[in-house]
């Protein structure tokens, strides 16, 4: 076993070299021409054609760049605690990050995806999965902060997650590690035949988006790796990827390769859905998080759930199939028409396309090739479409550009493949720089993509910028493939590890975007809207400052009676109503970290004083000429003192 799995690096390690020699010889094809750079030139003043939305992987937060600049805009923290506004430090937001197994100020996040209308994108939401304490998150493209956070029971390793139906019915959470259900202590020995995989309907309101967890699927334990929904005729069911249907524990790059076929799992949603509102199902005690923020009130509540609704897929006829596909697939992907799905296995040169009409053929006349668990397996040759022989090493995913044509990554050979549906001829190969995981097309995974960028997420930048030690950034490179042949125009690095990307037109988003929150709609329970209602209460030792802010000055400047162990909180209003003017706020020994409050918005941050003195407090967000004098001062008296709470208007 081991000359195996020592064979199978060797192999992976000369495929690597051979594949840097490769990018010596083509360097010349990536070197970037005049005309080149004109393509991504934005003259200042001017504004992208699209925006870009990488997952930033293990910084938990989803990044935001301009297409074709490569500039990026805005990182949104999602499932990590970001001081940058405080998002997870304020006691408005600390409550988006509340798990079962408690405060999760982390996870990795891995893919977005765009909300969809009649299979082409509408841009109200983005969907996002925390992989790590399974999550999905709903964030809003008019104000680019996270709504809503959702954690998944039964779940581990939430990694063929966030993908949504095409009219946004559903947003799809499927588990990479099949775990016992419920949890319970048991031998990992005793994984084969008694552990589940979890796969996860979430329902989304079609009005203002909340979601709601409407039933999982618990399917064989096998590792679901990567998922897409189906559209056009194939709308109403959805395809996951699979692998190590050995139910290997152990030793896992070996024992979970051995199979020549693992599956893609075609998953009838819409009559599972059918038999869960007629009653089916089995309602399952768990315990799990449901945050959402409040736009209105600029506040976060977190409500713990205690049940799930599961499904055994053997119970539903005609609802669940596998679909052989060689080696170990990882990418599933749908083109714009619904009819074919390509699996890509990361251990075949080779694509394997389905086609849906041979699929509901089969199905039809029951051409099975066993059963797996109880849910059929259908004949590998009557299901298939075709098959692409690429030349190269590694595929991993697939987007389209809605002229015909399909391009795949190759992680091993570093290399981006142009291929056609329907003759699955190779029409066009360009090198990356190095080792591809994901690309993006934008709209790439809808019925309607703009099929005029391609962007190549890479793992590795070794010479492609200045080094800056040991670790450095990822990186993205941008093809034009407005042609017959992609043209490499920019690379730029990129925030974390982007895994996935979506990616939309700017005309979708712009003009929609909030500039400001109205003063007189902030419902804030510690709101003032009149620096005059701005004034300071204790209750024991909790004490409550309610704040204004504009610029240049905060209400109230100074304040005195503060005792060392008090809890305060600073309830702060921006009262600005003029677009992109925050204020900061920032309090010398806070435990927390700053807080960047927006127009009309109202945040909290708790300070615990532990040592007397004058301490001040400032702006951190330059705002006018006199941001140095936006400033204050608490005076903090030892915990025996009866000195009355004092504070100042500014009044002179």
């Amino acid at each position: 076993m081991k000359k195996i799995k020592y064979l199978f690096g060797s192999l992976v390690a000369l495929a690597v070299m051979l594949a840097g020699c490769n990018q010596g010889t083509n360097s010349g094809n990536g070197a970037l021409s005049s005309s080149a750079a004109e393509k991504v030139y934005v003259a200042p003043g001017e504004q992208d054609e699209f925006y870009a939305f990488l997952s930033g992987g293990y910084s938990g937060n989803l990044t935001v760049y301009g297409l074709p600049s490569g500039r990026m805009f805005k990182e949104i923290p999602v499932f990590s605690q970001f001081p940058t506004s405080g998002y997870g430090y304020s006691e408005e937001t600390k409550p988006m990050l509340n798990t079962s197994h408690g405060f999760i100020p982390w996870d990795d996040l891995h893919h977005p995806d765009i909300s969809q209308t009649n299979g082409e994108l509408d841009g109200r939401w983005i969907f996002v999965n925390g992989n790590n304490t399974p999550r999905i998150a709903r964030v809003s493209l008019k104000t680019f902060e996270t709504e809503e956070i959702i954690e998944i029971p039964n779940s581990a390793g939430n990694h063929s997650s966030a993908f949504i139906t095409e009219n946004t019915e559903y947003v799809i959470a499927g588990t990479r590690f099949s775990v016992p259900v419920p949890q319970r202590d048991m031998s990992i020995k005793e994984y084969k035949g008694n552990f589940k995989g979890a796969l996860s309907f979430i329902s989304v309101d079609p009005e203002n988006g909340r979601m709601d967890l409407k039933f999982q699927v618990m399917m064989p334990g096998f590792n679901y790796d990567l998922s897409h929904p189906g559209r056009g005729e194939s709308h109403g069911w959805h395809f996951f990827s699979t692998y190590n249907t050995e139910e290997a524990n152990s030793l896992m790059e070996v024992n979970s390769s051995q199979n020549d076929k693992d599956f893609i799992a075609a998953i009838n949603w819409k009559k599972i859905e059918e038999y869960v509102n007629n009653g089916g199902g089995t309602k399952m005690a768990t315990n799990y998080a449901h945050n959402v923020y409040d736009e209105h009130t600029h506040t976060g509540t977190s409500t713990m759930k205690n049940e799930v609704l599961t499904v055994d897929p053997t119970k539903v006829p005609d609802a669940v199939f596998f679909l052989p596909t060689p080696k170990s697939p990882h990418g599933c992907d749908v083109d714009p028409s619904g009819e074919y799905i390509i699996g890509a296995g990361k251990l075949s040169a080779d694509l394997t396309i389905h086609s849906f009409t041979k699929m509901l053929d089969a199905i039809a006349n029951k051409k099975f090739d066993g059963e797996a668990y109880g849910i059929p397996i259908l004949q590998y040759e009557d299901v298939m479409a075709g098959v692409v022989k690429s030349g190269g090493l590694g595929p991993l995913h697939t987007e389209f550009d809605g002229k015909g044509n399909a391009y795949t990554t190759f992680f091993i050979s570093s290399e981006v493949v142009k291929w056609e549906l329907g003759t699955w001829e190779v029409i066009d190969r360009k090198p990356t720089y190095y080792s591809v995981g994901h690309l993006m097309i934008p709209g790439g995974n809808s019925r309607k993509p703009f099929g005029k960028y391609v962007v190549a997420m890479n793992k590795i930048t070794k010479d492609r910028y200045l080094p800056t030690g040991p670790e450095m950034e990822h990186s993205a490179q941008i093809y034009d493939i407005s042609g017959d042949k992609m043209q490499l125009i920019y690379d730029f690095p990129t925030h974390g590890e982007p895994h996935y990307a979506a990616g939309c037109p700017a005309e979708l988003l712009a003009s929609n975007s909030q500039k400001i929150y109205r003063l007189d709609e902030n419902k804030h329970p510690y709101a003032v809207t009149n620096p005059s209602e701005a004034r300071v209460e204790r209750d024991g030792n909790v004490v409550h400052i309610y704040m204004s802010t504009i610029r240049s000055h905060f209400t109230p400047d100074n304040i005195e009676g503060i005792k060392v162990g008090d809890k305060v909180y600073f309830h702060i209003t921006n009262h600005e109503q003029d677009f992109d003017v925050p204020h900061g706020f920032s309090m010398i020994g806070q435990n927390t970290s700053e807080i960047l409050i927006m127009p009309g918005q109202t945040k909290t941050s708790l300070w615990e004083p532990k040592k007397v003195g004058v301490w001040p407090f400032y702006c951190t967000d330059f705002c006018s000429a006199l941001h140095q004098e936006m400033q204050g001062y608490v005076r903090v008296s030892p915990a025996s003192s009866n000195i009355e709470l004092s504070w100042s208007l500014g009044e002179d």
